[in-house]
């Protein structure tokens, strides 16, 4: 293995050098000829407009490759992050445990299909259980923390039956993450021995919903927005009353126990999104008027999921001519089907990936 290691970190640097072999002998040539040859030696206009011509050809040329090297490398780390992300946020189904799902996330940084939003949405034996949160901050520190607690509750969604014990269980993953990259942080200095930003005040806002087989809606908020439900023409938040602190910041409270909700009924959706939604702002600095975006989308009939998730979408993207300030995930749950089909287990589980 350490021979192979040292073959292929040899042929790294070859195959990023061969590309530059042309023009880097186009140089040697150019430098050969101002040396060597003789008309390259005189001071008349001619020889120096000639001598000029070479080596203007000779840096362009050197130029060009080099970009479209640079180009081709950027397309290659570009699928290569793609592939990581869409294996950290996988596409969810259409339809999980008797809900019809739709999904879709914009990233306030061009070039990533990722940021700091984070959403899963499986169906156990408790019924169909969801998250959704919200990491603060941008970039690889941002996307690290996305996947300790998407890692943390894609288990223990399976493995505890409250709905308390899966926050407790994304509390401790959290911590256990932002410990290591503390101790990871004190051990690389900054610039001029300062240490880089400390992650003391990081966070996570969390909602976590269950949605059990009767249709009963169970939830823990901590510090996200409160979703909308859909029923008919209304639009109204899920709850009003103050959530918990974010992960991170606060130890969670001795009692962990979840709000319990009506059911939601066949043709109910929950609209679940992220502050990048509701706080949008347009050119003149106001905010997006998402729950004025709900109603308008089924103010004269109910909608598919997908359909109302689109009207949503092309509404927030007209509000902020196409450029978000921050990372956006929106989520629709809507019930399909009769209350009895919902929290069906995984093998229920029809369809191929959202669009």
């Amino acid at each position: 293995m350490g021979g192979q290691t040292t073959m292929f970190g040899i042929r790294r640097p070859l195959r990023r050098a061969v590309p530059l072999g042309l023009p880097t002998a186009w140089g040697a040539l150019a430098v050969t000829y101002k040396l060597t040859c003789p008309p390259a030696q005189q001071q008349g206009l001619g020889a120096r407009i000639v001598t000029s011509a070479v080596f203007f050809a000779v840096g362009t040329g050197l130029v060009l490759q080099v970009r479209r090297t640079l180009l081709r490398e950027l397309r290659q780390a570009r699928r290569v992050a793609g592939a990581a992300q869409s294996a950290l946020l996988r596409p969810l189904p259409p339809r999980v445990g008797g809900l019809d799902v739709a999904v879709a996330r914009l990233s306030a940084d061009r070039g990533a299909t990722v940021g700091g939003d984070l959403y899963e949405v499986v169906a156990t034996e408790h019924g169909v259980r969801v998250v959704m949160g919200d990491v603060r901050g941008h970039g690889l520190s941002a996307l690290s923390t996305v996947a300790a607690v998407l890692g943390s509750f894609r288990e223990a969604a399976h493995d505890e039956a409250d709905l308390g014990l899966v926050l407790r269980r994304l509390d401790r993953a959290l911590a256990r993450h932002l410990g290591e990259r503390a101790r990871e942080n004190a051990e690389a200095p900054g610039v001029s021995g300062v240490p880089v930003t400390p992650v003391a005040e990081e966070f996570v806002t969390v909602l976590l919903l269950e949605i059990a087989r009767d249709g009963a809606v169970r939830a823990l908020n901590c510090g996200h927005p409160w979703p909308y439900l859909l029923r008919g023409p209304r639009v109204e938040p899920l709850a009003r009353a103050d959530p918990l602190p974010p992960l991170g910041p606060f130890p969670l409270p001795p009692d962990l126990t979840a709000t319990v909700f009506g059911p939601l009924l066949r043709g109910d959706s929950l609209v679940l999104f992220t502050d990048g939604a509701a706080e949008a702002r347009d050119a003149r600095g106001r905010f997006f008027p998402l729950s004025a975006a709900l109603a308008d989308a089924v103010r004269h009939r109910p909608v598919p999921a997908r359909h109302l998730l689109r009207a949503v979408l092309a509404a927030l993207l007209r509000h902020t001519a196409g450029r978000p300030a921050d990372d956006v995930a929106l989520l629709v749950l809507q019930n399909g089907r009769e209350r009895a089909a919902l929290g069906a287990r995984d093998g229920d589980m029809t369809g191929t990936a959202a669009s």
